[in-house]
């Protein structure tokens, strides 16, 4: 009879847990917090890169991990060697110059480059290496920024350069002019 009138006692213990929620925060709507993006393991960014002229270029997708962000480039159609290729500041690939993209993703206010003793800034990568075919591949994990930053409220955008990043040059490695450009949106 005990074991049965504890049981009992659990249950309504456990009914009374299951009421009404707790009103919801009125400062933060329902429609924002769905829209805010947040870093779990499903998220993913995509970037579909162009030419000046409109050509597609190539894909990147961007999807957070343990230490940073996971970057992965292919490229098709590009001139062959090396180029430059940074996550730019603001999500916007206006041509022929690509400018609207502004500088390079820094929001630690860091130095250009991997080769910076002081450490690199967030959208800084190695150089990316296409072939005679036109393509390339690079993957790297970028240090410094987080995918919410990537993904803020201007967004970012990810620009391959005309020429190879001297890795040191501040503000942009001296890797020439933007020959391809790709606006990150939330997958």
């Amino acid at each position: 009879m005990r074991h049965l009138n504890w049981t009992a006692g659990a249950l309504v213990l456990a009914l009374a847990a299951c009421g009404s929620p707790e009103p919801a925060d009125e400062a933060t709507p329902a429609a924002d917090m769905a829209t805010t993006p947040t870093a779990d393991a499903n998220m993913l960014a995509t970037a579909t890169l162009k030419t000046p002229d409109g050509t597609d270029a190539g894909m990147v997708t961007a999807t957070p991990s343990a230490n940073g962000i996971l970057i992965s480039l292919n490229v098709t159609g590009l001139p062959a060697g090396e180029h430059g290729a940074h996550v730019h500041t603001v999500g916007k690939c206006e041509g022929p110059d690509f400018k609207s993209a502004e500088g390079h993703w820094n929001p630690s206010d860091q130095k250009h480059g991997l080769e910076d003793p002081a450490g690199q800034h967030a959208g800084d990568m190695p150089n990316l290496v296409v072939g005679e075919d036109g393509s390339g591949t690079l993957e790297y994990t970028l240090q410094g920024g987080t995918f919410e930053g990537l993904l803020d409220s201007d967004g970012s955008a990810l620009v391959v350069h005309a020429g190879r990043d001297d890795q040191k040059t501040d503000p942009s490695g001296d890797s020439g002019d933007r020959i391809a450009c790709g606006v990150f949106t939330a997958s």
